[in-house]
């Protein structure tokens, strides 16, 4: 009989880091943890000694640079290009759009009953949203994920290593897929996000398929995980502090802070990744240039220097400067889709369930990289 493994809460880790080594690095040569919130915050505002530009793969084998990993002035002109599709105003008007695709999915759900709500909800809801946005129709969706799946998976193998056979083989077939959609589009344009892009000049000119295809990349990593990573946190913490859930049945107007709180709570990200470009000391530590340096963003929203009694969760925490959606030039550009988003399922959730529970708390780790993979839950009607 195999031993059951019970995962690892790395929050009392995280608190140790705190209080004992709060800028620490992971072994000679390797990478500084930075876990207190202040210094997590000054390393995320700060872009000129933090670059994101930190891959060590030869520049040929890069490809265009990603908005996610590039610095000014590149990166200025590459979200100056797609952050007109990802306005307030514009997301607002998907909203009935999304609202509709989410009670499909939620009317769906069996009841009384285990079901992944990873993969009956939380994963295939954003993959929708971004996948219109990016013109793939619906009988391309489950592939779709399964790139996203593949590739967001070896992000630090694309970054710093060599990739998995698995990722370069999703490259490679995602990368087919829109260079076919890209040369359609030229040919026959389209309203959405893609085919605007493709339809847009530059003092450069049109994009190249080349930089087309990056924005491809960004969108269907950085436009799922963090909703995908929200909705999961929003069910456990269902499960732990069930009352939670009555108090947004009763009160909606509630909904805004217990997204922000679930934020902080359960970071969808847990950590990210900059390179300083000089020697530089950060709370007392020397680090010096060209080292790696991880800024634990899920221990900064634990921190209790910022937040009182940051281990309990509180629905209506107010101030909340959680750093879950990053901060500075790279805050994350789909922020506003992300809540809509988590604030349509926790709506639809309370309007339909007294009760949602893990069918294993221990099956699901906490503090990973956009949320788990798998996550059984029971829900128990009103």
């Amino acid at each position: 009989m195999s031993e059951v493994v019970t995962p690892v809460d790395p929050y009392a880790g995280y608190e140790a880091l705190r209080n004992h080594a709060p800028v620490t690095q992971l072994e000679a040569g390797g990478p500084w943890q930075v876990s207190r919130h202040a210094d997590v915050h000054q390393v995320l505002k700060d872009h000129q000694t933090y670059s994101s530009d930190v891959s060590i793969r030869p520049p040929d084998e890069r490809g265009e640079p990603s908005m996610l990993f590039s610095d000014p002035p590149v990166h200025h002109r590459l979200r100056k290009l797609v952050s007109t599709a990802f306005k307030p105003a514009h997301i607002e008007r998907q909203s009935d759009a999304i609202r509709a695709r989410a009670e499909r999915l939620i009317d769906d759900l069996p009841h009384e009953q285990s079901v992944d709500l990873v993969s009956a909800l939380a994963a295939p809801l954003p993959v929708m949203v971004i996948a219109e946005m990016l013109g793939v129709e619906d009988g391309d969706l489950f592939t779709f994920k399964q790139w996203s799946d593949a590739i967001f998976s070896n992000i630090g193998e694309i970054l710093f290593g060599t990739p998995s056979a698995q990722a370069e083989r999703a490259a490679v077939e995602m990368d087919r897929y829109f260079l076919e959609q890209i040369k359609g589009l030229r040919e026959r344009p389209q309203g959405h996000l893609l085919g605007r892009l493709v339809a847009t000049e530059t003092e450069d000119g049109r994009l190249k398929d080349e930089e087309l295809l990056s924005f491809c990349r960004l969108l269907l990593i950085a436009g799922n995980e963090t909703t995908t990573g929200l909705i999961t946190a929003s069910a456990r913490i269902f499960h732990e502090f069930p009352q939670t859930l009555d108090l947004i049945r009763s009160n909606t107007a509630l909904i805004p802070t217990f997204i922000e709180e679930a934020l902080r709570y359960y970071s969808p990200f847990s950590a990210t990744v900059r390179r300083t470009s000089k020697e530089v000391t950060l709370a007392g530590v020397v680090i010096p240039e060209g080292d790696l340096v991880i800024p634990l963003i899920a221990s900064a929203n634990r921190d209790s220097r910022v937040f009182d009694q940051p281990e309990i969760f509180q629905i209506d925490r107010n101030p909340n400067p959680h750093l879950a959606l990053g901060f500075g030039i790279h805050f994350c550009l789909g922020a506003h889709l992300a809540r809509l988003e988590g604030k349509i399922v926790v709506e639809c959730l309370a309007a339909q369930f007294g009760a949602i529970t893990l069918a294993d708390p221990n099956q699901t780790e906490v503090g990973g990289l956009g949320g788990p993979k798998t996550m059984d839950v029971i829900l128990r009607p009103r």
